[in-house]
């Protein structure tokens, strides 16, 4: 009997082995190949295992990014209320969408801070692999950490601010009220559709750089037919509208999560009738595209960092 560590038998006839007896040698004892892509099932049991690491990554990152900033983390404040003021006086007062929107502060602001994680996490996503290709190259780990970690990091941010948007309420007259209890599962259903978004742009832009380039335009273009300065339940009821666009507008993400958020938060919006199916569109939303994210991101798992 050959040792255990002795070449493979020449086959008889003195022909050198092939790749198919090379082949064959290797799945006999469990050999795979380098960098290959696991199952679906196998791939989600290592990510879950990297769960302290991905938290981590994602804590260290939050702090990082204001380490070198005077006010440090007041910034994570100060931008959503700074894009808040300016948007009330250029389309509140200016263009007056304001009139005939109740409640048209914390309507506005609540929109600016939920409209800020979810774009936030669609930035933070194209970069996800660019930026981390040092550590992509020399360490082995499931790629979907670095999204996932990244747009754990705006959530985290998300919930630092939210102290802020509370105070803000309460200063225009807006009280705690039994449905502000409302606002944990829309923003779990908001983090689980962002991540998803997050790792789909990942893949994105890991093949595409250009695509970090053109996001601040289609974000901003998104934000525009979203409801974030204006309302989508006032433009509808004008009625002038083709069905298409009517069905666009009402089940659009971003403006679905916006609208919840304002129905849990807002009084005057919380005394009128919600849709029935704004709920199933945000559920269903968040996990097409946390689940299809990540099976799209998976799918690419052995091609990031190549090239």
């Amino acid at each position: 009997m050959s040792p255990p560590d002795a070449p493979p038998r020449r086959p008889a006839g003195g022909r050198e082995p092939d790749e198919t007896d090379l082949a064959a040698l290797a799945r006999r004892h469990g050999l795979t190949v380098s960098g290959a892509r696991p199952s679906l099932i196998e791939y989600t049991r290592r990510l879950w295992d990297r769960r302290h690491f991905i938290t981590a990554f994602a804590t260290a990152h939050l702090t990082a990014r204001y380490s070198q900033a005077k006010l440090g983390q007041v910034w994570q404040i100060m931008t959503p209320l700074l894009n808040a003021a300016v948007y009330y006086f250029i389309f509140g007062v200016l263009m007056g969408t304001k009139h005939g929107v109740p409640d048209y502060v914390p309507f506005l602001v609540t929109g600016v801070f939920v409209w800020t994680f979810t774009a936030s996490s669609i930035t933070v996503g194209t970069r996800a692999i660019s930026g981390n290709i040092g550590l992509v190259r020399a360490l082995h780990f499931p790629r979907a950490s670095l999204p996932v970690a990244l747009a754990l990091q705006q959530f985290q941010q998300l919930l630092f601010s939210m102290g802020t948007l509370v105070g803000i309420l309460l200063l225009v007259g807006v009280y705690p009220h039994p449905s502000w209890l409302l606002a944990v599962p829309v923003l779990l259903l908001q983090a689980l559709f962002n991540t998803g978004l997050s790792m789909v742009m990942a893949r994105l832009a890991a093949r595409t750089p250009d695509i970090a380039s053109l996001m601040p335009f289609v974000l901003r273009t998104w934000m525009y037919v979203s409801g974030v300065m204006w309302s989508v339940d006032h433009l509808l009821s004008k009625g002038d509208l083709p069905h298409a666009v009517i069905v666009a507008l009402e089940c659009n993400p971003a403006a679905v999560y916006i609208d919840l958020m304002r129905f849990a938060l807002i009084d005057s919006f919380t005394a009128a009738q919600l849709p029935p199916h704004v709920w199933a569109l945000a559920t269903g939303w968040a996990l097409l595209a946390a689940v299809g994210g990540f099976i799209y991101f998976w799918k690419a798992e052995e091609t990031y960092g190549r090239g």
